[in-house]
């Protein structure tokens, strides 16, 4: 009979194996090592060629020259009149190619946005990608109930709070609007109470009239402790719906962007126009369209303050034609948003678009085709801020808690592959296929070069189930949305790490008329 007091049984090596994988995994690994971070480069992606984006360029630049905007502020008409736009008897301003030329020489190339905390400050430039939340839901997904509600300010804060935990969601524009505030002007200042205590990464707002501005830099430099702090560091940016498709500005929300740049806040310059609504149906028509707007936008920051941030945000959304309803989860919006992406980065300007929305109204298959495809192809394609990247539904009416928990799984898996393929001498690992197949084990299980690589290299999914039917069952079957109710919950059952200290909170309070309980 064979000894086999010191042969390993199988399953001790298996055993063996997982213990090893266990601790690989438990063991934190350097920014610079971890297979996905922050701002990882995209750009492979090309949907239009370089004749392609000439095209658009020059059509963009005609359409500004020969169309020109209406409906600018009379602040609006000085600033750009004064930068060589001509004011047209018919109230139009037009752009003469020069002055948008000008404007671009002078324009921000390299952007930082800014956290509260420095680790999560954004640097945009080139082809690096992004993913965060935004919009301007008006309702609340309800899993369990399968319905939806009224969203009100609590969920807001819960959402800063939630996307504060999710590795792979880099900032927190408001994704959705406090109902349950009446006033204005008290749900603009509650939206960045509710989000800037949520969560310490970067914040993007928007003001519904321009005289609420002033109270919003006041709380903001409470928040920084100074407005000197604020300057240095402005962590909240203005998402700036500057424009009303086709080619008109907004007026007062020209003002408001006026009223940002001379606070010290970074801008979004948002033209979100609807293809085969208020931009041309063809994807090539409504970047054009887009592209000409926000040259407009450029024109108008850059004669105000030259350099001022300001993120190029073109985002036209995609339109199902047979019934006239939004179609953010097409295969049509992937295009748009790459092929926005192309032109940000043949203007050499940080830029931005819609992405990650979702049609369906809950967390299911066809959220996730949906959510997928647009993140995966905006995030191929180098777009530097995808916007709108988890929780979004009913084409940007609804936002989920739950679909924020599970886009961070999602948005992992997307920014791997815009990592893409190293090709090294290491990683097409020769030497190993040698000493494995010539001698060796005959398998690459626990092997030095496995274990060294199997964090640096892969993504393992928080919440998705890779087990066998076997283990599904016997775990008792675990659903994908009850996992994310229970992370939520989890989450909130915390105090939220980003809160402010009592003495800016007291002060903050008896400024303002802040909603949130203390």
């Amino acid at each position: 009979m064979t000894d086999q007091s010191n042969t390993p049984t199988t399953s001790s090596v298996r055993s063996g194996g997982r213990a090893a994988r266990r601790a690989a995994r438990a063991a934190s690994l350097p920014d610079d090592m971890r297979p996905i971070r922050p701002g990882l480069s995209g750009g492979t992606f090309k949907p239009l060629s370089d004749a392609d984006i000439a095209r658009i360029h020059d059509a963009a630049l005609e359409a500004l020259e020969t169309i020109g905007l209406a409906d600018a502020p009379e602040s609006g008409v000085e600033i750009l009149t004064g930068a060589g736009a001509i004011l047209g008897e018919d109230g139009r301003l037009r752009f003469p190619r020069a002055v948008v030329e000008d404007a671009l020489a002078l324009a921000c190339r390299d952007i930082t946005l800014f956290g509260r905390d420095a680790m999560y400050d954004m640097h945009l430039n080139g082809t690096r990608v992004h993913y965060g939340t935004a919009g301007a839901a008006v309702s609340m997904v309800d899993v369990a109930g399968r319905n939806y509600r009224e969203s009100q300010l609590q969920d807001l804060h819960d959402a800063a709070r939630i996307a504060h935990q999710l590795d792979n969601l880099h900032f927190v524009q408001r994704p959705m609007v406090a109902r349950d505030i009446v006033d204005n002007k008290e749900m603009d200042l509650n939206t960045i109470y509710a989000c800037c205590s949520g969560t310490t990464k970067h914040v993007g707002t928007s003001f519904t009239e321009p005289s609420f501005v002033p109270d919003a830099f006041e709380m903001l430099h409470m928040i920084a402790g100074s407005e000197a702090a604020w300057r240095a560091r402005p962590f909240v940016s203005n998402s700036n719906c500057f424009v009303v498709p086709p080619m008109k500005f907004a007026t007062e929300a020209c003002q408001v962007m006026e009223a940002c740049i001379r606070g010290g806040m970074p801008v979004l310059l948002l033209s979100a126009g609807m293809a085969g609504a208020t931009t041309p149906s063809t994807v090539a028509g409504a970047i054009t369209q887009a592209t000409a707007e926000c040259l407009a936008g450029l024109v108008y920051v850059n004669a105000m303050q030259p350099g001022h941030p300001a993120i190029f945000g073109t985002w036209p959304f995609g339109l199902d034609l047979r019934t006239g309803a939004m179609s953010i989860g097409s295969a049509e919006q992937a295009l748009l948003s790459a092929g926005c992406a192309q032109m940000h980065q043949f203007y050499g300007l940080p830029g931005g678009a819609a992405a990650g929305g979702a049609d369906s109204k809950l967390p299911d298959m066809q959220a996730g085709w949906e959510m997928m495809c647009t993140n995966v192809t905006s995030g191929l394609a180098g777009l530097n801020m995808v916007y709108e990247a988890a929780g979004m539904h009913a084409s940007l009416l609804g936002f989920c808690h739950e679909s924020l928990i599970l886009g961070d799984d999602l948005i992992g898996h997307a920014m791997r592959v815009v990592r893409g393929i190293e090709v090294s001498e290491e990683t097409i690992a020769l030497d190993q296929m040698r000493e494995v197949c010539l001698g060796g084990p005959g398998h690459y299980l626990g092997t030095a070069q496995t274990l060294a690589r199997m964090e640096s290299d892969y993504v393992y999914p928080r919440l998705g189930d890779r087990t066998s039917p076997k283990e599904w069952a016997e775990k008792g079957k675990p659903d994908l949305v009850e996992k994310a109710i229970a992370r939520k919950e989890a989450i909130l059952a915390e105090r939220s790490p980003a809160r402010f200290d009592a003495e800016t909170d007291t002060k903050i309070r008896a400024r303002f008329k802040i909603h949130l309980p203390s």
